[in-house]
């Protein structure tokens, strides 16, 4: 996927203005990962965004409604440039514990090398994902999000891992679980290694968080 430059299509409910569509539109995005990155997404308002961008705060308002949209914005972009790439990856595989294992080696594995993405810094997205995309759906407004496809991208990545799992084991009654499980449990093993060490087994080993959930998956089934 080196050089790839294809045109991810984000559901229109998710924005109010396509930043896709201006230049100012994608310096926002660009920097509101890099911000986001730098300070956290609790610490992270559109008057620090505009500051960091030279532009004012209201236009910032005029793509999205709050932060909390822009973060399911960002998400929802992450998890299909994920579709694009797990589709990539496994077509011409043929065994089906081939393609789970490349599966779960894309869902589990921060990326590591810039693939040139249009203007998203796709290292740093997949590290904002992993530390605080929680925060984009445990929220008071999950269901009306939901209800309006901010999750839809998501749900997609999860439906074909879970059906790659049936093709291996066609009776097994929680596929969907089992995938949301080790995404989400990645997620927080990695922000484990980095404060609170304690709650996890990790060593200098970059690949033990996808060696422990191919273990998991492949024992269960």
């Amino acid at each position: 996927m080196k050089n790839l430059h294809l045109h991810i299509e984000i559901d229109y409910e998710l924005y109010t203005k396509n930043p896709d569509s201006s230049e100012l539109g994608k310096k926002i995005i660009s920097n509101s990962i890099s911000l986001i990155h730098q300070i956290g997404f609790e610490k992270f308002n559109f008057k620090k965004l505009g500051l960091k961008i030279n532009s004012p705060e209201s236009s910032i308002y005029r793509y999205f409604e709050n932060k909390h949209k822009l973060l399911i914005y960002l998400t929802s972009w992450y998890w299909t440039w994920m579709e694009y790439k797990l589709v990539f990856a496994t077509t011409n595989i043929t065994s089906p514990k081939d393609r789970l294992n490349k599966a779960l080696e894309l869902l589990t594995t921060p990326v590591l090398i810039d693939n040139n993405f249009s203007y998203f810094n796709e290292i740093l997205l997949s590290n904002i994902i992993f530390s605080e995309s929680i925060k984009a759906y445990h929220t008071k407004n999950v269901d009306e999000a939901n209800s309006i496809g901010s999750y839809k991208s998501y749900k997609t990545v999860v439906n074909l891992v879970a059906e790659i799992i049936l093709e291996i084991k066609p009776n097994y009654q929680y596929p969907h679980m089992l995938i949301s499980t080790v995404i989400e449990g990645a997620h927080h093993q990695k922000y484990f290694s980095e404060h609170l060490p304690d709650l996890t087994d990790l060593t200098e080993d970059n690949e033990a968080i996808t060696k422990f959930y191919k273990e998991l998956v492949f024992n269960f089934l």
